[in-house]
């Protein structure tokens, strides 16, 4: 099903979700069920304190409108249309509307939103959490929730005291006239009657209490005493447990099962062949994983049986031969190129990746009452519920889908693919069950990374002067697959990340993609394309300011004059890392980007024993416009860089005979804390709309450190991992 089918689909049928967890339960509040009334449902941790009229009964909560919830006893609930996968936006997008109602973010219940049109996130037409667009997408339609809800209230009181609404205000739960104070509970009810007042305007800036301040995180209590409801946490009465067996080889599917010696293992209830193989449905998750073990399946190979790295790579090579649609094209590249007084040629590869999320993929299934109830952590619930739908048998309106906290997204849950067995199963066995994946599973079964092959050519001046970039781009479409509407007559603008947007000048550019699929599978990783054509940009780059004998900070600076927040990043970066002037042994390298509405530029300070790397320090100057909460973007920056080089550093996926070689941990590293570089975080401030922080510093990691590599060898690596060139770290 296409994402446009899908949105036509389910805007107008999504239903309020059921939440009944047995163990770590969500935190209710009781609501009359007539009129405009609704049941808020509460994730745990992100609540506010009771009040007394709380604990006293029953309060009607009052829709103020598709995002707000009041209560008659003042408690307000926020719905929240994102998943909360560590990025903060369970206290992010309350904060929004908390600024446009006077109260701090704490006092706040956040519940999460169904899927439905009116929670389709505008930057990518569908309700996703992805693409760094939380806060951008919420940035408007929240503040001006908010301030909707505040002119109802404020008009109510206004008019019952007969003054000007203009002369009121809001504060703390209350709106406020000279010595007159009425309580949000005791106006909803009348406000929420009025009609949807017109010319609603958000809080000034200057007004502004906790918007670009730090809060408190909403949810921290829940992780840190338990009650936090990850997927892998569910639990529901008389559930079982599923361990599904999948082909060690990409794409094969079951020609025959022999589960015999299976039944007879301890706890086991049923084995049930799935459209992703075979699952052991047991009492205890170990005992079907032992079983599942036990099953001896005859395997039907596909077309990835002789699939391996090197045939992927040559793949990408032969297709770099051919024509690619056009991405960007100024002036005559090819005239440019011919009268180069100094020509620069690169290719860059860039490997795929797994995305290792620590909580393993999962899901647990209840068909009752006719309905199919779907508890997942995932990033895409009407694709949840449109998969869930299609493998129950089900109309979509009769499938819930309960979105719980996510260990991990990094993008693999914008897939759903682990969604359809798990209802298989249930459907199969009639009683609830949780299937679980093992981490081997996550590992050998992951929608990788894209690989991609890169091509660069410069041209310079006598001076040294850049006259001329190309840039052609090679790999997969991740689009294509997920959503292919969406680029059936255009270029994947997920493939030309950090690459459609060169700030450089140049009399002559072109950027060039070819789309060239690889035979298996591949899906948005944590920052997408950026991360591989940043890498490709800012190392060439560097390669040409080398060439002519430039430093690469003030070559860059250069070629900025017309980009003013390029250079201003760029600028901080060079000053905060002292550029040019690293501690003796020490060696610097820089890279500079933009992504998801995000400007920001790193220094990498390495230091390199023989053959030994070492990551001394990484400082990182961002402007994502104006900051929601600085607490929170502070920790994605930090949490990025790691992220980044971890995957610079260590990783990569290698297939052979269409297996996946990496396996878990052990063979896909993670970065240990002896191993963490000191890392510094800047924010230039800035009155512009907010940028996205979820990705975009992931990008930059690999390039920097690259750079740095160079300063200090003289040898440009131009794949990835660092260790595959017999660097050790």
């Amino acid at each position: 099903m296409s994402l446009d089918e899908m949105k036509s689909s389910l805007s107008d049928r999504a239903v309020e979700p059921r939440v009944e967890f047995s163990r770590r339960s969500f935190l209710k509040s009781a609501a009359a069920a007539s009129g405009g009334l609704v049941i808020a449902i509460c994730l745990p941790g992100c609540s506010g304190p009771e009040n007394a009229a709380q604990r006293a009964g029953p309060a009607k909560i009052v829709e103020a409108n598709a995002w707000l919830r009041i209560g008659t006893d003042g408690a307000i609930t926020v719905l929240c249309d994102r998943s909360e996968m560590g990025q903060g936006v369970y206290t992010a997008l309350p904060t929004l509307i908390a600024e446009e109602l006077g109260v701090s973010p704490e006092t706040i219940r956040v519940e999460f939103a169904p899927p439905g049109a009116a929670y389709v996130n505008n930057l990518l037409g569908a309700q996703v959490t992805g693409g760094s667009t939380s806060v951008r997408d919420a940035w408007d339609k929240l503040r001006m929730a908010g301030a909707e809800a505040r002119e109802r209230m404020v008009a109510v009181a206004a008019e019952k005291w007969s003054v000007p609404a203009s002369r009121c205000s809001v504060e703390d739960g209350y709106v406020i006239f000279t010595n007159r104070r009425a309580a949000f509970g005791e106006l909803v009810e009348a406000a929420a009657a009025l009609p949807k007042p017109a010319n609603v305007q958000p809080k000034d800036r200057d007004s502004w209490r906790f918007i670009g301040k730090p809060q408190k995180r909403l949810d921290t209590a829940s992780k840190v005493d338990g009650s936090a409801q990850f997927g892998i946490d569910v639990r529901l009465p008389d559930m079982l447990y599923a361990a599904l067996a999948q082909s060690p080889e990409l794409g094969a599917t079951v020609d025959s099962f022999d589960g015999e010696k299976a039944k007879t293992m301890p706890g086991v209830r049923q084995i049930v062949q799935t459209s992703k193989g075979v699952a052991v449905v047991a009492d205890s998750w170990w005992q079907a994983k032992q079983a599942r073990d036990a099953l001896v399946i005859k395997w039907k190979s596909g077309s990835n049986a002789r699939l391996n790295n090197a045939a992927i790579y040559a793949g990408l090579k032969s297709a770099a031969r051919g024509a690619g649609k056009e991405v960007r094209k100024e002036g005559d590249v090819d005239a440019g190129l011919r009268a180069a007084a100094k020509r620069v040629d690169a290719v860059y590869e860039l490997p795929m990746l797994a995305h290792a999320t620590l909580e393993p993929q999962n899901c647990t299934v209840e068909f009752k009452d006719g309905n199919c109830h779907v508890y997942a952590p995932t990033q895409v619930q009407q694709m949840a519920q449109a998969v869930a739908a299609q493998a129950s048998g089900l109309p979509i309106e009769k499938v819930f889908v309960h979105t719980t906290f996510l260990g991990g997204g990094f993008g693999r849950r914008l897939d759903v693919d682990f969604i359809p067995p798990a209802v298989e199963v249930a459907k199969a066995v009639g009683k609830p069950v949780k299937l679980l994946w093992t981490r081997e599973d996550d590992f050998s079964h992951d929608v990788y990374r894209p690989p991609a092959r890169n091509t660069c050519a410069a041209a310079l001046d006598a001076q040294g002067n850049l006259t001329t970039f190309k840039l052609q781009l090679v790999a997969p479409s991740i689009t294509a697959r997920w959503a292919p509407a969406v680029v059936k007559d255009i270029v994947d603008p997920f493939a030309v990340e950090g690459a459609h947007n060169y700030p450089y000048a140049a009399a002559n550019v072109r950027v060039d993609y070819v789309q060239h699929e690889i035979g298996i599978d591949v899906g948005y990783w944590r920052s997408v394309s950026h991360a591989l054509n940043c890498f490709t940009v800012e190392s060439f780059m560097d390669e040409v300011a080398h060439s002519v004998g430039k430093d690469p900070y003030q070559f860059r600076h250069d070629l900025l004059s017309k980009q003013p927040r390029w250079q201003a990043v760029l600028d901080a970066a060079a000053k905060k890392a002292q550029w040019g002037r690293p501690p003796e042994g020490r060696y610097q390298g820089i890279a500079l980007m933009s992504g998801y509405d995000t400007y920001l530029a790193q220094v990498a300070e390495i230091s390199m024993d023989g053959d030994k790397l070492r990551v001394h320090r990484i400082v990182c100057v961002i402007d994502c416009g104006q900051i929601v909460n600085p607490d929170i973007v502070h920790a994605q920056a930090e949490g990025s860089i790691i992220f980044g080089l971890t995957a610079a550093l260590y990783d990569d996926i290698n297939i052979t005979a269409g297996k996946v070689k990496e396996q878990n941990f052990h063979e896909y590293r993670l970065m240990r804390i002896n191993e963490t570089p000191a890392v510094e975080v800047y924010f230039l401030e800035s009155e512009e709309k907010p940028g996205g922080m979820g990705e975009p510093v992931v990008a930059l990691v690999a390039p920097a450190v690259c750079n740095a590599i160079y300063a200090a060898t003289r040898k440009r690596l131009r794949t990835l991992p660092v260790t595959k060139h017999g660097i050790a770290v």
